[in-house]
């Protein structure tokens, strides 16, 4: 009996509503405007970050294939 008394508060906690805070969300200028270089660099990370590691895969793809 017990383990249905559990296994019920476990539904009855998952069921019951949370309250969830507002997130602080602003309309405001940025404080720092980013400069070009900035954006140009960030871009180049991300870019970087994507596409070498895939590129690395695909240029060895023969060499995975033949283990």
């Amino acid at each position: 009996m017990s383990g249905l008394n559990r296994s019920l508060n476990l539904l009855r906690t998952t069921l019951k509503p949370h309250i969830i805070p507002k997130a602080n969300i602003s309309a405001k200028p940025a404080k720092h405007i980013l400069t070009a270089g900035e954006k140009a660099i960030a871009m180049f990370t991300f870019f970087a970050t994507i596409l070498v590691p895939s590129g690395w895969v695909l240029t060895h793809l023969e060499d995975y294939k033949k283990r």
